[in-house]
Formats: structure tokens, C-alpha cells, sequence
């Protein structure tokens, strides 16, 4: 039999489980979706339950086979999240969507008590973000729903539920307490004044190093199960230990996470003011990030130039980079794109494309959006002049165009891109082994792609 270490990767569209051997090579994978239901408002939000007996059943069937030992079991998902449970660990609501709209005269009452709104930002890197600040959630339920937030035992942020699940132990850890929660104080290293004041801190369990495992004779069976990680942070960990030197990771997607885990300063307002958070490492230390809701306007300025010239959607996945293009467009520049999810000083008020082709047009786009990311990138790295190598993971990592044009804006920086795009799985994998990862581990498990700046005409 092959001795595995099982994860449960949970997105909010995909629900995934690995199987990964010694070596952290991928042996066995099966993904679901489950449709959402809805809260008591209405409001879609995920099938608990169904996600919980598919957890479940997956895990004893595979347990069952004769192929595969699990010696451990790990949990990485989305954060913004919490599960509130009795003493007797029943479920008392609905797993809140962080996109549910919260109550501004609620919000506006919170920032009287504790705020004001961005110096309370910098203290907790939580910009204003509604349910997205989960930590909150305890305030609008404990202010909403009074008689419900009595009968809550314990919070716990989604990974660590999917942990209790199959361990009946609460416990909270680093990295989903500072995943934009507001409960976490980085300049005290505690939780905030207000998690105290409000008594919050009462129903929020131990907290434990992300490292942490529990031995549990589980049916039968000896196996190590980790205490879960948030996602995000989850993806950071083969980089961080695989990488000797200083980098900044750029995951892209629909939101493009710019990740510095080497930061030591404090958030300032002006950081809050460009959209700069911080999450946190599995041992409680910052990693300064900053965000773009790159995808999202990608899609939907493709979405335009295909009707524009009128050629099919996925034409944009033909476009290879090309020096006299750039050149061309390089001289006299002006921008071209009024974005829909994104705000720039530079932006024109509408689009006009003037460009005699899709390709053309297309690299245009590609320079105005690229130049967004390379500012964004600045902000996550800082002043860190030792920071010298910018991995890119993710969607974007195969756009030739973009990565050419990142390592041209960027030439002073060593960049490699991989579309490795197990990350945050992997990462929960490693985080419970004893085993080290040697330095070529990113080169031969992600397939790292070296990039050298062109040479400009």
C-alpha cells in the first residue's frame, strides 16, 4: 500500500481531495460542486451539510481501499468564514456568505465604538469590507440575533471546522484569524481591544500553531489530522519553503494577490488607502499583500474587444507577444480602457479603441493592466530592496503577453511562473510533514519557467 497524506482543498465553486505521496506527488484527486442553498434572508450560501456527509464519505471509502495508507489528513479552504456550534457541537446558523451585505447602520455603530474606520483598518490590515471581515460577523450576529449568539459555544473559522469534524477538538490558528478578519491586532500581536470589550474572545477556541496535528485512532486507524489552513496562505508554504532567498508570489485568477512574506513594518493608512492587507503566516508573522480584481476586468474587457472586432471570445488565447507591437504602441502612449472593476489616476472616462487590429488592441490592454499589477506588486514588496524574485502562479502564468510585459516592467527582478495549480492543497500537505523540501523542489514539483526580459526595440 502507499503511504498518503489526503487533503481536502475547499473552494467556493470546486470542492477538491488530493491524495499526495512522500515526495508530494499528486496519486489520486476527485473534485464535486454542491448547489448552494439559501439563509434564512435568502441569501445563496454553502450546503454545510452536504459538504460535511461528502467529506465524510469520501474519506471512509477511501479508507477502505487496499491501495492507499493515510497516514494524515489536512484541511485547506477559503477564509471569511465562521461556524458557530453549541456544547453539544450542533451547527446554530447557515455559514454566512462573505458577500452578504451587512447592515450599515450596524458597521456605522462598530467604527463609533472602535474605529475611527481606517485607523481600525491599519491596526487589524482590514479594510471596510462587510461579512468579508468575518470577525464582524460575531458583532452583527451578537447585535441581530441575540438569542442565537447565546447558545454559541465555539466560532470557528471554516478549515478549523472541517478539522473538528473528524476530531470533535475546537481550535483556531494563525492564518484564518488573519485572513481580513478584524479580530487580530498587528501592532499588539493579540486580538483587537473591541474582540475583548464585546467578549467575543469568549467563544473563540485555543489558539494553536498551523502546524499542529492531532494522532487520533480514527475507525481503526492511527492517522495524523491537521488543524486546517486558509487557502491563501496555504499556497504561500512550497514557496516559502522551498525558495532560500526573498520573493514576492503574484497568484492570479479572478483577484490577483500580490503576497510578501518577508514585510516587517505595520500597515499605515496610506496602505489601506491602495487596497493593502495583510494575512499571516502559519506562525503568526504579517505577509503584506496587496489585491486586484485582475481576472474579473481581464474577462470583461476581452468580452468587449471580441465584439468589437468581432471574433470569438477565445481568440485572446492565440495572441502571442510582439516586439514592433509594443514599440508601436510604446511611442506617444495614452490610455485607451475605462476599467469596470478597477480604478486608476490615468483611466480616460470611456474606451476608445483605435487600433486597426484585435492583436494590436489586445497588447494595449495587456500594457494598461500589466502596469496596474506592477504598481500593485510595489506596494506589496515596499522598500525591501532584498527582495529580488517574483514568482507568478496561477491563470496568468501561460499569457504570454502578460508575463513578457511583467518581466520587462520588472526586469531587475529574477521572475519564474509555473501553472502548478495545486498550491494550496500541496501547502496543507506539507504543513503537517516532518519531511524537508530540498532547493530544487519548485523547479521539479512546479515546473518553474525562467523568464528574461526582452530586449526592447
Amino acid at each position: 500500500m502507499k503511504k498518503v497524506t489526503a487533503v481536502f482543498d475547499i473552494g467556493k465553486t470546486n470542492k477538491k481531495f488530493f491524495l499526495f505521496d512522500k515526495k508530494y506527488q499528486e496519486v489520486f484527486r476527485e473534485y464535486a460542486r454542491f448547489d448552494e442553498i439559501k439563509d434564512e434572508d435568502g441569501f445563496p450560501t454553502e450546503n454545510l451539510e452536504g459538504l460535511k456527509k461528502w467529506l465524510k464519505d469520501l474519506f471512509h471509502r477511501i479508507l477502505k481501499t487496499q491501495e492507499y495508507d493515510i497516514r494524515a489528513i489536512n484541511f485547506s479552504t477559503y477564509g471569511a468564514s465562521f461556524v458557530h456550534i453549541d456544547a453539544q457541537g450542533k451547527v446554530l446558523t447557515p455559514l454566512y456568505n462573505y458577500l452578504k451585505p451587512m447592515d450599515e447602520d450596524l458597521m456605522t455603530s462598530f467604527y463609533e465604538k472602535y474605529g475611527p474606520e481606517l485607523e481600525f483598518a491599519s491596526q487589524t490590515c482590514s479594510p471596510k469590507s462587510g461579512m468579508l471581515n468575518s470577525g464582524l460577523q460575531l458583532y452583527w450576529l451578537k447585535y441581530t440575533q441575540f438569542e442565537v449568539f447565546k447558545k454559541i459555544k465555539y466560532s470557528l473559522h471554516l478549515p478549523q471546522y472541517l478539522s473538528y469534524v473528524f476530531t470533535g477538538i475546537p481550535l483556531s490558528e494563525y492564518t484564518s484569524i488573519g485572513c481580513h478578519t478584524g479580530l487580530w491586532d498587528y501592532t499588539k500581536k493579540d486580538y483587537h481591544t473591541w474582540v475583548y470589550k464585546e467578549e467575543i474572545n469568549k467563544i473563540l477556541p485555543p489558539i494553536v500553531s498551523t502546524e499542529t496535528s492531532i494522532n487520533m485512532n480514527y475507525n481503526g486507524k492511527r492517522i495524523k489530522i491537521g488543524v486546517g489552513i486558509h487557502d491563501s496562505s496555504s499556497a504561500l508554504i512550497p514557496y516559502i519553503r522551498g525558495s532560500k532567498k526573498p520573493f514576492v508570489l503574484v497568484s492570479t485568477g479572478t483577484w490577483s494577490v500580490s503576497l510578501n512574506p518577508y514585510s516587517d513594518s505595520s500597515l499605515t493608512i496610506d496602505d489601506i488607502k491602495k487596497d493593502t492587507i495583510n494575512y499571516m503566516r502559519i506562525n503568526g508573522k504579517a505577509v503584506k499583500s496587496a489585491k486586484l480584481l485582475l481576472g474579473n476586468e481581464y474577462k470583461h474587457q476581452v468580452t468587449e474587444l471580441s465584439k468589437h472586432f468581432k471574433v470569438s471570445y477565445e481568440h485572446h488565447k492565440s495572441v502571442k507577444f510582439n516586439n514592433d507591437t509594443f514599440h508601436k504602441l510604446s511611442e506617444n502612449f495614452k490610455h485607451c480602457f475605462s476599467w469596470k472593476d478597477l480604478s486608476d489616476i490615468d483611466m480616460p472616462k470611456e474606451t476608445t479603441i483605435l487600433h486597426a487590429t484585435y492583436e494590436e488592441a489586445y497588447h494595449q490592454l495587456m500594457i494598461e493592466l500589466v502596469q496596474l499589477q506592477v504598481k500593485s506588486i510595489a506596494f506589496a514588496k515596499g522598500d525591501d530592496s532584498s527582495i529580488k524574485r517574483l514568482f507568478v502562479d496561477g491563470g496568468f502564468s501561460d499569457n504570454d503577453v502578460f508575463i513578457k510585459l511583467l518581466s520587462h516592467y520588472l526586469r531587475d527582478m529574477k521572475l519564474r511562473s509555473t501553472s502548478y495549480s495545486l498550491g494550496s492543497a500541496l501547502g496543507a500537505a506539507i504543513v503537517i510533514s516532518d519531511n524537508k523540501l530540498n532547493s530544487k523542489f519548485l523547479k521539479e514539483n512546479y515546473a518553474l519557467k525562467k523568464h528574461v526580459p526582452f530586449i526592447a526595440k
